[in-house]
């Protein structure tokens, strides 16, 4: 959120020369956080009023003017300009060099320089409004239409800062800090704050005169979820410009100005953080009713989105039916239009929850949503009413108030907390006075009995409707108002009495930098929901899912019960950038099975496991060079994680893989996650176009870790060890566990290791065969072998081979 410090000096008395690093910190440290401070004016340097004395034509461009300007510095200046509307004496808004624009308002910033158009030279640039970042606050009528800045009385050379009274603090708060506290939620409520911290007057709002000629009927239906709301009728109003103070001060904080009627309910919320509506009164028919909405009412808002309401919705009704979303946003067909002559004006107050789930139901949160959902108080109400009626009657002199009707049908009550003075100094680690308590609870609003060691509290209206609710409320509160940077570090003593040692947790940061380090992969993080097209691709069946009632878009509307979607369009998203790359992730997934949860027996939760998923993708790699690889990965992995190791086996196809390149993974007999190729089909639908992509998955809450080492000493070889490869014809079903578990290294024998070199298959192999190269690692502890017997060594093992296999030696 953005405020105006010139907009809060409205309310308290600032001296000028107040410093707005410190001003900026305090708050930071008390009330909420100041992300940045922006001095507006900065925006506009180099840049002045010009006055516009000679226009000419271009001589070498028919759509170019070569104008003669006046920037007030006794020297005219020749502007090369583009603008349609130019003419002689008209005020214009002139960057000079060193100024920083954006051509036609778009692409990046650029910086002013004399230069040549077109052979012409150009001390600067006569600017249109989009091109200095006025565009919401001057809007143009036409392409090409310079500003005219000939309303402002302004001599030549006037800093266009001063000229537009711009010389402005802004202040961007970070909402998540204000999140429960709703009184801060406009100018007002930053400006108590601020007077509460420095001990400064504030300014109170002047309680509404209202002389109407008649009631004004309103008729709410569900109290709980509109507790106030008033009506006024006015006559004598048009729609016209609203005054540029009230335009800038509107812009400045983010919004766009529209015209006087609608700007007022703008400013109004933004100054007291209390939202309100205007409708033509003309359109609305019989009285207004504040209800719940009818099953499949329509509703077409101000932002063209035509709603089929829900039984939960709350509206504002007249006699045909609803005229606004309550609390959300007006309709189209009854809010203000260009002939407008008559207006009720809404103040009201309505129930938070209901209005979140409004605002998500349809995807539509607004302005007065964000405020009405942080639990607004109705008392607020009185303070926007007044401020409101002070604009229209400034505005229209001619106003006359003809129906008023104040319908406050649940009142607040103020929330009263009893304090154990004891408890409160033990917990502030501190000891205050009484007077000291008091006096920094008083300053915020609150009132405060003290009776021996108890302290009983009665909060503000403005802090009763959640914000203030238990003791330790209060003790914020005068913690805050102390100053966090005025308690003592106090050192603290504790013994540990054994080693916390946490394998399961280490076991899943090794397994992450094995990847990270050993295996060359990214960590990604994404989402914890799924696009419904790579759901469909991937998972294929969404049976056991967890479908979100509010989805943060339509088509990702599913907790991923799997981290290969996502993975998968990460992979799909990279694409476009790199040919080979590989990712992983390690998270936490979601399925629709209830559970009892370890810290309440009465509560059932969905099951949240952590999963770990990786996903290697290449445009040139073969796809046995990259099963391969990833299957290498996954067999070191226990080795360099310390813990228990993996066995493959093909018993039950992942849906989304390849029909040949698959595996499941098991831990014991306990199957924990499947790799494999992606099949095509399912890169197809993914909008994979180029890379093979191969993945595994593997449920990390079944990896068992070690719980102590069991590696073993082995002396280096003391002679010579020779390496010796022999290639063989297997069928072509023959796996590398049933080739090494053939082999079987035995203790104390010649064949010290076999590895798998290669496999082949071609026209001079046999059909149904394949040729397995293999390299035996031949040697003796006691000697150092001769040819013979690295011969009769391997000869050895080629006739088990061919004994247990049908193997043959292929001929070279």
């Amino acid at each position: 959120m953005k405020l105006s410090l010139s907009w809060i000096k409205d309310y308290v008395s600032l001296p000028d020369d107040a410093d707005l690093k410190k001003l900026a910190y305090d708050l930071t440290m008390d009330t909420v956080e100041v992300e940045d401070v922006e001095y507006l004016g900065k925006r506009f340097e180099n840049m002045m009023v010009g006055v516009i004395k000679e226009i000419a034509p271009h001589p070498n461009a028919d759509k170019l003017r070569v104008c003669t300007v006046d920037i007030g510095d006794g020297e005219d200046k020749e502007i090369v300009c583009g603008g349609i509307n130019l003419e002689k004496s008209m005020r214009v808004a002139v960057s000079a060099p060193g100024a920083v624009v954006r051509w036609h308002g778009e692409g990046e910033p650029v910086v002013i320089k004399k230069s040549k158009l077109r052979g012409v030279e150009s001390y600067g640039m006569i600017c249109a409004s989009d091109e200095i970042g006025l565009g919401d606050l001057f809007p143009s009528t036409q392409e090409a239409e310079i500003l005219d800045l000939s309303a402002f009385d302004v001599p030549a050379g006037t800093p266009l800062a001063d000229a537009l009274d711009l010389n402005d603090v802004l202040l961007e708060i970070d909402n998540k800090s204000m999140t429960n506290r709703p009184d801060l939620w406009g100018h007002y409520g930053i400006a108590r704050e601020i007077a509460a911290l420095y001990k400064l007057p504030l300014k109170k709002f002047e309680a509404a005169q209202i002389q109407a000629k008649s009631d004004f009927k309103v008729e709410i239906l569900d109290s709980e979820r509109c507790p106030r709301y008033i009506g006024v009728e006015m006559n004598g109003v048009e729609v016209k410009p609203s005054p540029f103070k009230m335009q800038s001060r509107i812009w400045r904080v983010g919004m766009r100005p529209i015209n006087a009627l609608v700007d007022i309910t703008n400013y109004v919320m933004l100054a007291t953080g209390n939202p309100t509506h205007a409708f033509d009164a003309d359109v609305i028919k019989d009285h207004i009713r504040v209800r719940r909405a009818e099953k499949a009412e329509k509703l077409l808002l101000l932002n063209g989105k035509d709603l089929e309401l829900n039984e939960d919705d709350l509206v504002i009704a007249d006699g045909e039916g609803p005229v606004a979303l309550a609390g959300v946003m007006g309709g189209a067909k009854d809010s203000i239009l260009p002939d407008t002559k008559r207006v009720i004006l809404e103040v009201a107050n309505f129930e938070s929850t209901g209005i979140r789930r409004t605002a998500l139901r349809y995807d539509n949160r607004t302005e007065a949503s964000s405020r009405y959902e942080k639990a607004v108080d109705p008392e607020r109400c009185d303070q926007a009413l007044a401020l409101s009626l002070e604009y229209f009657k400034e505005l229209y002199p001619e106003l006359e108030i003809t129906g008023y009707c104040d319908k406050y049908e649940k009142k607040l009550e103020r929330a009263e907390i009893d304090v154990n003075l004891t408890w409160l100094a033990k917990r502030l680690g501190k000891h205050l006075t009484n007077d000291d308590i008091r006096a920094k609870l008083e300053i915020l609003g609150f009132d405060v009995a003290i009776d021996g060691d108890n302290m009983h509290v009665t909060a503000p209206t403005w802090r009763s409707t959640g914000d203030i609710s238990i003791k330790d409320d209060v003790m914020e509160e005068v913690a805050r108002m102390y100053g966090y940077d005025n308690f003592e570090a106090t050192p603290f003593t504790t013994s540990f009495e054994g080693a916390i040692n946490q394998k399961s947790i280490d076991l899943v940061r090794n397994i992450k930098e094995y990847l990270a380090i050993r295996c060359g992969m990214q960590e990604v993080y994404t989402y914890p929901w799924m696009n419904d097209v790579f759901v469909n691709a991937v998972m294929q069946d969404t049976t056991g899912m967890l479908k979100l009632s509010t989805p943060p878009a339509p088509d990702l509307s599913y907790l991923r019960s799997s981290l290969l979607p996502n993975l998968v369009e990460a992979v799909m998203k990279n694409e476009r950038y790199f040919s080979e790359f590989s990712i992983f992730e390690e998270a936490q997934v979601f399925t629709d099975t209830d559970y009892t949860s370890p810290y309440d027996e009465t509560e059932s939760l969905p099951r949240q496991r952590r999963n770990i998923a990786a996903a290697v993708a290449s445009a040139s790699k073969n796809v046995n060079d990259l099963f391969r690889e990833v299957k290498g990965a996954l067999e070191f992995m226990p080795r360099f994680t310390h813990m228990e190791g993996f066995t493959f086996r093909k018993e039950t196809k992942p849906v989304w893989a390849d029909s040949v390149v698959w595996q499941n993974i098991y831990t014991g007999d306990v199957k924990i996650g499947d790799i494999g190729l992606v099949s095509g089909k399912v890169t197809l639908e993914c909008g994979i176009k180029n890379l093979k992509v191969l993945v595994f998955e593997i449920d990390s809450t079944l990896l068992k870790p070690l719980i102590s080492r069991t590696n073993k000493f082995t002396h280096l070889a003391e002679f010579p060890e020779t390496d010796y490869d022999i290639s063989m014809l297997f069928d072509s079903s023959a796996t590398w566990e049933e080739i090494s578990d053939v082999i079987a290294i035995k203790e104390g024998g010649l064949v010290k290791k076999a590895s798998f070199v290669d496999e082949y298959r071609g026209k001079q192999i046999p059909a149904g065969k394949k040729s397995v190269t293999i390299r035996l690692t031949i040697g003796s502890s006691e000697k150092t072998l001769t040819s013979e017997e690295i011969e009769k060594a391997a000869a050895s093992v080629m006739k088990q081979l061919g004994k247990r296999m049908g193997a043959e030696l292929r001929a070279q």
